[in-house]
């Protein structure tokens, strides 16, 4: 069966790599900037904004599945048209289709959790774009997989660790919010249950986040334990009242996603405990 990963160089998309070659897969990969580490992944260079390259990159590739872990950002062109051009590509392929999203296609007012049935409503542009690409997925390809996902931690590489690290040696300037709750899961957990999702025939909306909601400054403490840095040396702030954008308190619920995998998606407590070192 031949997988390609949309977006294979990034965090996540670097770890499904990973994780399919130690599975004795070979898959095809694409990036936008630089190509991945990983040479035993077929790697190819993709705009999502050209559909002529795509059309080249799937016509080469002739993808069984295609997991689209794509990160652009706000960028409408990217995140929301290249997302729907996927899966445009996947229907007129019938190609297995797993999209990734995010928890920002929610507010945060209104609701303790949010369920795989709760609708978007987004307040920032990036998750405005997350959103109709998701809505175009699931109309254009009912048999397809979206799943929304939280803040991924792991291994000291994740750009939360990254900042905790910056704050503490006062690299950067900024605080770590106290009021933004968010449920972290890490790289591994999710790779492995968005592989277990796309190779089988599993369909729908599914939430795949850790079952611990934490601050933003909550997770940076449990980080720099973790890493010996010592967490009074990092700085809090409230994020209520400054007037960034996006939802304050968004915990994504994985329970029904949960019991339908084999892969336990873990809580920020857990494996940060000090076993997942850098």
């Amino acid at each position: 069966m031949t997988v390609l990963i949309t977006g294979g160089s990034g965090f996540l998309g670097a770890e499904l790599v990973r994780q399919a070659v130690s599975a004795g897969r070979r898959p095809a990969a694409t990036f936008h900037s630089h190509p991945g580490d990983d040479g035993r992944a077929t790697w190819h260079h993709l705009d999502l904004r050209d559909p002529i390259r795509l059309k080249e990159i799937l016509d080469t590739v002739a993808p069984a599945v295609l997991i689209n872990v794509t990160s652009g950002g706000a960028d409408w062109a990217v995140t929301a048209e290249g997302g729907i051009r996927l899966a445009q590509a996947a229907v007129g392929r019938s190609i297995r289709l797993v999209h990734v999203s995010s928890d920002a296609v929610f507010s945060g007012t209104g609701r303790a959790r949010y369920y795989e049935s709760c609708l978007p409503d987004p307040l920032t542009p990036y998750g405005a774009a997350k959103a109709a690409a998701e809505t175009a997925v699931r109309l254009l390809r009912p048999d397809a997989a979206v799943a929304r996902t939280s803040l991924i931690i792991g291994h000291g590489r994740s750009e939360h660790e990254q900042l905790v690290h910056a704050l503490a040696a006062g690299a950067r300037q900024g605080a770590l919010f106290t009021d933004d709750i968010r449920c972290p899961v890490h790289v591994e957990d999710l790779a492995a249950a968005l592989w277990e999702i796309a190779l089988s025939d599993a369909a729908g909306v599914f939430h795949l986040a850790g079952p611990d909601a934490l601050s933003r400054y909550e997770l940076g403490e449990l980080v720099a334990r973790r890493d010996g840095l010592g967490p009074a040396r990092l700085p809090s702030a409230c994020r209520s009242g400054t007037g960034l954008p996006g939802g304050l308190d968004v915990r994504l619920d994985s329970n029904a996603t949960q019991r339908k995998l084999t892969t336990r998606l873990r809580g920020a407590r857990e494996f940060l405990s000090g076993a997942d070192q850098s």
